[in-house]
């Protein structure tokens, strides 16, 4: 079976083109590094740099694949408030591309990694039969891509799986990003002799979700029917703190720095987590790492990397009420 994955040098992309690679699939990877990197990329796969909201081209790279992994995305929700333009222009324009591509190509299913943000603020833990309620332009576009599969489904026959994974940590992070993925943000901090910042009083609660026990579950959803045209939450069920969290990040990289708190962070969604009993029944997930060890593992990967320069890839579209430490490119 020849697999098609979007975002396949970034980071969730990248150990997943390893996974289907390992179990024997022919994977076409592509990507436009705008969050991906080319050492991300797996030799053995056939990996072609460009956008996926270039049509043209989407239709092009279909016309010989069966499955389409998509996870090409600009995942940034808390930005997403004050760059709205760009990043669902990035996020739909994307998935609009490889329905109609994948409608004229006859394509077996898509599976598609959106987000809990489509939750938005319901009580956790969120579970899969509740209804989208996103609350950050992130959210209503990944809720979009959702429902955009359901309607393509029902009138074409198209076969879907749609995952929603939780606060995805590990190895090859995008370590010059200053806007998401908090713990690669504090190690990189940290690296570079800076405190690690929280936004607000830090009692924010997530549940932190490892890569290596995220990818082999996602994986399954080709070969198991019992996933088709489900929605799966896909993560951790070990609920934790940002203050306690970054206690973590210090220990594990042996620093005697204080965190700063800075103002809260607009639009942020202060009770974020999953019920994750529907992946353990259809994924076969198991959690085989805690946040302390999940974490050894990848302040061992950072340090090899090195301190890095953030990187303001995406500027802000609006300035209004965004976080001073993002206007003044503070971290």
């Amino acid at each position: 079976m020849k697999i098609l994955v979007t975002g396949g040098a970034g980071f969730m992309g990248s150990w997943l083109v390893d996974e289907l690679i390992n179990r024997g699939f022919e994977v076409i990877s592509v990507d436009n590094l705008l969050g991906g990197n080319l050492k991300n990329v797996n030799p053995k796969c056939k990996f072609i740099e460009m956008d996926v909201r270039d049509r043209r081209k989407v239709e092009k790279i279909c016309e010989d694949v069966e499955v389409i992994f998509h996870l090409a995305a600009y995942a940034a929700e808390g930005q997403s408030l004050f760059s709205p333009i760009q990043i669902n222009d990035i996020n739909i324009t994307s998935m609009n591309n490889l329905l109609v591509a994948a409608i004229n190509n006859n394509i077996k299913k898509i599976i598609f990694t959106s987000s809990m943000a489509v939750y938005g603020n319901q009580g956790p833990p969120f579970s899969e039969d509740m209804i989208r309620k996103p609350v950050d332009p992130y959210g209503c576009g990944k809720a979009y891509c959702e429902r955009m599969l359901e309607i393509f489904s029902d009138n074409f026959g198209l076969n879907y799986t749609i995952i929603r994974p939780q606060n995805v940590y590990g190895p090859r992070q995008n370590i010059h990003d200053p806007y998401r993925n908090v713990l690669m943000i504090w190690m990189n901090r940290i690296m570079r002799g800076k405190p690690p910042l929280i936004y607000g009083d830090g009692e924010q609660m997530r549940a932190f979700s490892y890569i290596e026990d995220i990818i082999p579950p996602l994986a399954n959803t080709i070969s198991l029917k019992r996933t088709d045209r489900e929605i799966i939450n896909l993560g951790s069920d070990e609920v934790i703190t940002i203050n306690q969290a970054c206690q973590i990040i210090l220990e594990a990289m042996n620093s005697d720095l204080k965190p700063i708190h800075v103002e809260d962070r607009p639009g942020e969604v202060k009770r974020a987590y999953c019920n994750i009993n529907k992946a353990k029944k259809l994924l076969n997930l198991k959690i085989r790492h805690d946040l302390n060890e999940g974490v050894e593992k990848m302040v061992k990967w950072a340090k090899n990397i090195g301190p890095q320069e953030s990187s303001y890839t995406l500027p802000l579209e609006i300035k209004k009420r965004a976080p001073k430490v993002w206007i003044k490119k503070l971290i």
